[in-house]
């Protein structure tokens, strides 16, 4: 029998919490491994659950979703964390990226699209909700624009969207660290990009990555 991977919910909100569980259940390959209300309890329960996959409310008390994410991934590098929003708070969906998620979803994300969602990241992809990535399009203005972008700094793109480091780059595309720097430096500024995570945003909005 195929094992299932290990989901964990964050929220502050006990009814939120139990409707997604029973959804999360009726998945196959996937089940609810445990849940807490707010980023302090969940990080006294992480170290204690095999969990695989965290879905990460942003505004809660004690703790919120973005100190709770950065504080997990100090303690399970390797673990990947979803941040789920409702409409309104798209203004912490940055803090939250640069926190590590590799995704955010409403919470009235849909039974079809959350499966989808699961799947992929667990596939090591990262996802995110069109209807919240139309606010980065909005905040950032970027009309498509003739960029010389060359076949191997699309590479490196698409491996940093995937949440790949330069370590991982380097040795998948057998290319020496300094040289994977160089790109991303280069993409930055090519881009008009401030760091990173401006870059992400870029690649997204303007179909350079497939997600």
């Amino acid at each position: 029998m195929e094992k299932k991977s290990k989901i964990f919910i964050v929220d502050d909100h006990e009814l939120f919490r139990k409707g997604f569980a029973m959804v999360v259940n009726t998945f196959d390959n996937v089940e609810l491994c445990g849940e807490a209300s707010n980023g302090k309890e969940f990080l006294e329960i992480i170290g204690k659950v095999d969990a695989d996959l965290v879905f990460m409310d942003i505004k809660m008390p004690e703790m919120n979703g973005i100190d709770a994410t950065k504080a997990a991934l100090e303690i399970k590098p390797g673990l990947k964390i979803v941040a789920l929003s409702m409409f309104g708070e798209e203004r912490y969906l940055q803090s939250m990226i640069e926190a590590g998620v590799v995704g955010f979803l409403l919470k009235d994300v849909q039974r079809e699209e959350l499966e989808i969602a699961i799947k992929l990241i667990l596939d090591g992809k990262n996802y995110y909700s069109e209807e919240l990535l139309s606010y980065f399009t909005k905040k950032y203005i970027s009309n498509k624009q003739d960029i010389d972008i060359s076949k191997r700094e699309l590479e490196i793109m698409q491996l940093v969207a995937k949440g790949l480091t330069n370590q991982e780059i380097s040795d998948k595309l057998y290319i020496s660290l300094r040289t994977v720097e160089g790109h991303k430096t280069n993409l930055i500024q090519k881009t008009g990009s401030k760091n990173i995570v401006d870059l992400l945003i870029y690649a997204i909005k303007n179909n350079l990555i497939e997600l």
